[in-house]
């Protein structure tokens, strides 16, 4: 299958209005930054999302997955192949008997926690501020304000290879994600996230209201959220707190181009307009190597530097 064949295919299992050839990724990501996507594809079904990963491997084409962008730095030069956006699109949440909450990968951590509280369940508070989707979060396994994805997740519904040279949906039941800080199986193991069914409990909706505003105030008022970013640009050093590190070792406000170690917090970079994915690796080893040489501790990025 030549790239003719593969455009032509690809149009056809998502529908015309759903692929975006050279798409540029710095309208999809958070951070603003990124080239031209080959082909930017947002199928809506499990199927669709099913069919256009088996048009890829029949074409040799490369793919991957993007939620809202909200974890990515993607590259100036843009990428090849398909990008699957997993968003708007593919975005049900339903509630179920027994706090029982299932969603689809591209709903959004807000609309998860707004549709609890809707049913006065509560535990997903922690991650109402979080700006990604539930796939984003399943693979990281993504946490604040002592909670994580990881404590509320039942089980997580994957497109996964099916040993025959194709793929095939699995239901893998939380024992099996082998979850830990910023990781998971279906991260090492290149799976697509389809959705996850979460486990929540009755509590008194004004309650759960409270906690969520509370979060949100906490969050704007230590956080760079008016600028763009991807969140915690490091993981978090066992026994340390990367901020603190950044700031021990005299980065806080350090620039490269247009992108900036947070003034407001240390822990993030910013793009201050005009930020290209080059300043951001070239700031992000500065700083590692600051913090290297201050304290020994060696950060790692959280951010996920696609190439």
């Amino acid at each position: 299958m030549d790239y003719t064949d593969l455009d032509a295919a690809l149009r056809e299992i998502v529908g015309e209005a759903q692929v975006r050839a050279d798409e540029p990724l710095a309208e999809h990501t958070t951070f603003r930054i990124g080239g031209a996507a080959q082909w930017l594809v947002q199928p809506s079904s499990e199927d669709e999302v099913a069919a256009v990963v088996a048009a890829c491997c029949a074409a040799a084409t490369p793919w991957r997955v993007l939620g809202l962008g909200s974890n990515v730095l993607a590259p100036d030069e843009g990428l090849a192949g398909v990008t699957l956006k997993l968003a708007e699109n593919f975005a049900a949440v339903e509630v179920l008997p027994g706090g029982l909450v299932q969603a689809q990968a591209g709903a959004t951590n807000a609309e998860v926690a707004e549709a609890a509280l809707a049913a006065s369940l509560a535990g997903y508070e922690f991650a109402s501020g979080i700006p990604g989707t539930v796939g984003g979060a399943a693979i990281m396994n993504a946490g604040a304000y002592e909670g994580q994805f990881s404590d509320v997740a039942v089980q997580v519904r994957c497109l996964v290879p099916d040993g025959d040279g194709g793929w095939s949906v699995a239901d893998v039941p939380a024992v099996e994600a082998a979850w830990g800080y910023r990781r998971s199986r279906m991260m090492e193991k290149g799976w697509v996230v389809l959705g996850a069914t979460l486990q929540l409990h009755a509590d008194d909706g004004a309650a759960i209201r409270a906690r969520m505003d509370d979060l949100r105030e906490r969050r704007e008022s230590r956080q760079p959220l008016e600028m763009p970013s991807a969140g915690s640009t490091f993981k978090r050093p066992e026994g340390y707190f990367a901020g603190a590190l950044i700031q021990e070792a005299g980065c806080q406000g350090l620039a490269v181009g247009g992108a900036q170690v947070s003034e407001k917090h240390a822990g993030f970079v910013v793009n201050t307009g005009g930020a290209t994915a080059a300043d951001v690796l070239a700031l992000i080893a500065e700083v590692q190597r600051r913090v290297h040489e201050a304290s020994g501790v060696q950060l790692e990025p959280e951010v996920r530097l696609w190439e």
